[in-house]
């Protein structure tokens, strides 16, 4: 590995290593800087299980006072759906849960209403039409977990399920993590830790502990006004009907889709797993790196080749009815599609989070990415990740 410390006058330093062949990587992360408000971030990427690129720079705070460094943590938003689903596929793998069953028969509950017929398989591909819960739930609900997932139980679906797909933007975490807690008698940040993330030693939580506070950074949304709801989508008109579907998705709790609580000792204890899984760059890349080479790497293998397969197949595709424009997933995993790649070649797998943030594996060419940062950009098509890609490529 080359390490880099040559400052520059309009970009903070970057820091860390990489090998020389990947310096279109660090070049384009010193542009992020200088050209799409960068404030601080980190770079990973392994090849054929071996790190090439474990980059930082700039600041932990939006204030700049603390300089990001190699084992700052931030919210990584829905990157965290991934890794909650693969704590199901690991179950499914071991015969404790069959994707064509019912969810009743591991949360008996969650029958009533009309779920009797709702799959795990549903759920982990976002067609189970419980994108979000009607009745107004008190404010920061979302950090009491039997609260919410009673509150699932008790809701109907939205949709006929199985009938199309929408993305569970919120509620997905609470709907595997349940579903983990029934058969495996552990909360999800539990099992994720003792199953992926203390194996491969990778710094990734839900749920996570004051003493990690003087190395979280700070998460910035901006001056962001607009619903989340509505600056997701296109440009299409939004009735009544769908302005209330998208309110309670993105904001019912008030504070759920992280807006004005991010920052908080609460939201940060709390296991919302669609929504503040805290990691690092190196340790999403570091997970993915197993999962590019079929399920395995170093000797700790998270899946077999096989259920993996199974989980990257297209499960849903074409339009989405609660972001309102296409989206593509397997079970768990965002596919690469033309509006949003995941790098050129067609296997590619991962999960994007808001503003930016990015882990994926592209078995084609061996490779695992991690990309995390504390200041919110576009959420659907964000020129910071893109650029982080189509450097990536050049370099291969």
């Amino acid at each position: 590995m080359l390490h880099y410390d040559r400052p520059m006058a309009d970009v903070p330093q970057v820091l860390g290593a990489y090998d020389e062949r990947f310096t279109a990587v660090r070049e384009a992360v010193e542009n992020n800087f200088r050209q799409h408000g960068e404030v601080g971030a980190a770079v990973a990427i392994e090849l054929d299980g071996r790190p090439v690129v474990d980059i930082w720079a700039g600041w932990a705070d939006q204030e700049r006072t603390r300089p990001w460094r190699k084992d700052t943590l931030v919210n990584v938003f829905s990157v965290g759906k991934a890794m909650a689903a693969l704590c199901v596929l690991m179950l499914v793998e071991r015969g404790q849960v069959e994707l064509d069953a019912p969810v009743s028969r591991y949360w008996p509950e969650f029958a009533g209403h009309g779920k009797q017929d709702v799959t795990v398989r549903m759920v982990l591909a976002h067609r189970a039409g419980l994108p979000a819960i009607r009745r107004s739930l008190p404010g920061r609900a979302m950090c009491d977990w039997e609260l919410m997932v009673t509150s699932l139980a008790e809701e109907r679906p939205w949709w006929e399920p199985g009938s199309m797909h929408g993305y569970h933007v919120n509620t997905f975490g609470f709907l595997t993590g349940e579903i983990v807690w029934r058969v495996s008698g552990e909360t999800i940040g539990a099992f994720f830790r003792r199953e992926v993330a203390e194996p491969l030693s990778a710094d990734f939580h839900f749920g996570i502990g004051p003493e990690h506070d003087a190395r979280i950074a700070d998460y910035s949304f901006g001056t962001e006004t607009t619903p989340p709801g509505e600056a997701n989508r296109t440009s299409q008109p939004l009735d009544e009907a769908r302005r209330f579907l998208l309110s309670r998705v993105y904001m019912n709790p008030a504070g759920l889709s992280g807006l004005g609580t991010v920052n908080t000792r609460e939201w940060r204890a709390a296991e919302i797993p669609s929504t503040n899984g805290h990691g690092t760059a190196r340790a999403t890349a570091r997970i993915y790196s197993a999962l590019a080479a079929g399920g395995a790497v170093d000797g700790v293998r998270l899946l077999q080749a096989d259920t993996l397969q199974q989980a990257v197949g297209e499960a849903s595709s074409g339009p989405d009815f609660v972001l309102g424009r296409p989206s593509r997933f397997g079970l768990g995993f965002q596919l690469t599609q033309p509006e949003r790649p995941l790098g050129p070649n067609p296997a590619g797998f991962g999960h994007f989070g808001v503003g930016g943030s990015l882990g994926f594996a592209d078995p084609d060419a061996g490779l695992a990415f991690g990309y995390v940062m504390n200041r919110f950009g576009s959420r659907w098509q964000n020129p910071r990740n893109r650029s982080l890609i189509d450097a990536v490529y050049a370099c291969l």
